[in-house]
Parts: structure tokens; sequence; C-alpha cells
């Protein structure tokens, strides 16, 4: 059978998992939050895709308002996947960071201002020189409210893009689905890894028609 890393696999084809979920530290290895539940009370969740996640995560991290940050595979169908199975293709998990933030002191808005202006949202299922369906494009929402949120600035970052030359924005916008924890070394890496390799330039295209509060 024909198989490409960059086409979602099928339920028949997905690896089957496990039932047993990933074990990571109780602490963000950055500022020393939570890095598992039970998260404080009054915090919002957001959830992104945007290339590999070891530079994602860091994006966020440094966002002022934000308690923590996590990263794992969402969307795909392999339960409690393992980095060389989702990197194989036949999970068709995307690798995501998850963030848990304080919105009186950051918006959702915000947040998508950095997710979009942190990578290509107009390559499909890669980013840069990283290939296959887990580094796709992709904001995975917790309320209509943040549905509403990213289809507006979708279309808004979409006629910047056009105008600088880039093409279609490929970012799927879903209901979030199950996190499933990354390995630990995965958490924080480029802390752990000051040197490691980020890939996230993003495409300098700034939107003004979005006003990210």
């Amino acid at each position: 059978m024909f198989f490409t890393k960059s086409k979602m696999p099928s339920a028949q084809d997905a690896l089957p998992g496990r039932a047993d979920a990933m074990p990571v530290p109780e602490r963000h290895f950055v500022n020393g939050n939570r890095l598992k539940a039970p998260f404080p009370e009054g915090l919002a969740t957001a959830m992104f895709g945007l290339g590999c996640f070891w530079g994602a995560e860091k994006l966020f991290w440094q966002i002022p308002g934000v308690y923590s940050t996590q990263v794992g595979y969402a969307a795909g169908l392999t339960p409690n996947p393992t980095y060389p199975e989702v990197c194989g293709g036949l999970t068709g998990h995307n690798e995501v960071v998850r963030i848990h933030f304080d919105p009186a002191k950051v918006t959702f808005d915000a947040l998508l201002r950095k997710f979009w202006e942190g990578h290509d949202p107009t390559q499909g299922m890669r980013q840069g020189g990283d290939s296959g369906t887990q580094y796709r494009s992709g904001v995975y929402v917790f309320s209509d409210a943040q549905r509403r949120a990213a289809e507006v600035s979708k279309t808004a970052y979409g006629k910047a893009l056009g105008v600088e030359g880039y093409g279609t924005i490929t970012t799927e916008i879903i209901v979030a689905p199950i996190f499933y924890y990354a390995e630990d070394y995965h958490q924080q890496y480029l802390a752990k890894s000051p040197g490691g390799y980020c890939g996230h330039g993003g495409t300098s295209v700034v939107c003004p028609a979005f006003s990210a509060s």
C-alpha cells in the first residue's frame, strides 16, 4: 500500500495506540507552574498547531498572562501516541501547544495574533522544511467565542497574506480534540536545550485589520 506522511491516515490504517497516558512532570520547567491538572480556577485554555512544537511552545510561554504551556499531540486517531509513531505518519495527530492563560491579563485575540504571525499558515501539511500531517496549521477552539475570533482573524490575515503574495490559508479550525501529552523531554524543550532546533520565523506579515486587545 502506498502511503505518504502528508496525507491523513484512515481509521483502518491508524496505529492502535495505548490506554496509558504519557508520564510528564507536575511542574513547568520554565516558570514552575503546574504542567498537569488541577490548574488554578479562572484560567482559560487555548490550543494551536503551528509546526514543530518546540518553537511553538516558546512563542507562548514568554507572553505575560500565560500561566502554563504544554506540548502534545491532538486532532488525530491514535490514543496516547509516542513521538516516533506521530513522526511515522500513521496517527493523524498534529504537534500542538496547549496554553492555560489568565484572560484578565492576556486575551485570546492576543494569542491568535502570536499564532498567525509565528508561522506560515499557507503551507498545508508542512511548515518550512518539516513535512507531514503533524506540522499542519490548526486552531482548536474551546468555545463558540473562540471559534468566532479564530474565523475573523483567519479572514483578516488571509487578506494581509494575499497582499504580500502568499497563498490561501490552510489552517483548520475545529473543536478542541483530546490532548495527549508529548514525552517529558519535549516539554519546554528549548529551555532545556537553548541551542535546539526552533523553526519559527513566521511570515513577517502584520495585520493591522485584526486588533488583538
